[in-house]
């Protein structure tokens, strides 16, 4: 489904109402660092404050960048929901960093029983959103949207990169968002990272596209496409939980540092 001009100044009216105070990961975050989107910037944020980490554009310049997860190649991931399969292809040919961190924390199993916090259908089909930690504790649902994935080595969330590859293109540019068109766009369908206001902000949430959202592409980084399920993605209500998250082909191509 494709958002005419009108729908899409509803859609950011959405999203302004979505942001929280502070750096977000809704799209950005809604309420901590969950993802939610921005009015002004159409932007997907977190609700939490990230900590900027690099201002640079080189590829390497971000700070533990070379330690991070890295797909090289595509896997095959199925997401369970309500009792239905969810399955999706990830692209680390085009966003080998962002689809390598989804990939790790799916065989660390970091999303098994985290709810989808943030849903949006109305006026228009815009987003579900998922992934924080924090929602498998019902005692903090006040700030569902605002947690990221803890790395146990270091006792601090791991943040990654703004990641996205210009059509045309040789490699992603990173650190910053882009005007040209991307490889991988918000057609629906499409699974992207939400992150806050600060590019290099994105952890562990992420959102499902539900119609052709192409005002955001350049902004947020896609990394893989829903191929099968999408049915089961349309039926998703706040509140529900992923029973599972498993790699099911392709685990071979995430390149971890031992």
């Amino acid at each position: 489904m494709r958002l005419k001009l009108p729908q899409i100044l509803v859609a950011l009216l959405i999203v302004g109402a979505l942001i929280l105070g502070g750096c977000s990961t809704q799209l950005v975050a809604s309420q901590g660092s969950s993802p939610s989107l921005e009015a002004t910037n159409s932007s997907l944020k977190t609700d939490a404050e990230a900590t900027p980490v690099s201002e640079n554009t080189d590829n390497e310049s971000f700070s533990g960048m070379k330690d991070l997860p890295r797909l090289e190649g595509n896997a095959t991931v199925v997401i369970t929901v309500n009792g239905a399969p969810i399955t999706i292809e990830v692209d680390g040919n085009n966003a080998p960093i962002t689809a390598g961190n989804f990939v790790d924390l799916v065989e660390k199993k970091v999303y098994d029983g985290l709810v989808f916090h943030r849903v949006v259908r109305d006026p228009q089909p815009f987003v579900v959103q998922g992934g924080d930690p924090l929602s498998k504790n019902k005692a903090l649902q006040d700030r569902w949207g605002t947690g990221g994935y803890i790395d146990p080595k270091t006792q601090k969330e791991r943040y990654i990169p703004l990641e996205i590859k210009p059509v045309g293109a040789d490699k992603p540019v990173y650190h910053q968002t882009i005007t040209g068109k991307p490889v991988l766009t918000h057609k629906q369908g499409a699974i992207a990272m939400a992150r806050s206001q600060t590019p290099d902000s994105a952890s562990s949430q992420f959102y499902f596209a539900l119609a052709k959202l192409d005002f955001l592409d350049g902004d947020y980084a896609v990394f893989g496409y829903v191929t099968d399920g999408f049915d089961v993605v349309n039926k998703i209500k706040q509140g529900d939980q992923i029973e599972s998250a498993k790699v099911i082909k392709g685990a071979e191509n995430l390149k971890t540092q031992a």
